[in-house]
């Protein structure tokens, strides 16, 4: 009876410690269209790794940072818009074309935006209304 008792209590104290870490997953309830970002500059690493990553935080009206560097390759630009506005992500003349992030990003939100860049330097900015002319622009640097 008092192996049972034991096994009993195992269970519950069990129970009480695997309850609270099941409920530590990687789900998300966010509305946000990509994951959140924090504004740094990383770049991928050697070994045949090519492009990087940048995550830039748009705030009403600047970019942050406005002068990343990172890899020739696929690049990764990850936009958290920190700013009272809607903000959204365009990169001048990119194999010959802009690219531009695929819809607006509103205050609170995040997206995604990929481009192949070729050794260089890129202007970006904010294509929303007139943004860019308010000075939210900056410049990619690729190695």
């Amino acid at each position: 009876m008092l192996s049972t008792r034991r096994f009993a209590a195992l269970l519950v104290v069990g129970a009480a410690i695997a309850v609270p870490v099941v409920g530590c997953g990687g789900s998300s309830d966010d509305n946000s269209t990509s994951n959140a970002a924090t504004p740094a500059t990383t770049t991928s690493g050697g070994g045949g790794g090519a492009g990087g990553s940048v995550d830039l935080t748009a705030t009403d009206f600047k970019f942050d940072p406005s002068d990343p560097s990172v890899k020739s390759g696929e690049v990764t630009f990850n936009l958290k818009n920190d700013g009272q506005t809607t903000h959204s992500l365009e990169i001048e003349d990119v194999n010959g074309q802009d690219v531009e992030l695929e819809g607006d990003v509103s205050p609170g939100q995040s997206g995604t935006l990929k481009a192949n860049l070729a050794p260089g330097t890129y202007e970006f900015y904010c294509p929303v209304d007139s943004h860019k002319e308010m000075g939210m622009t900056g410049e990619i640097t690729v190695k």
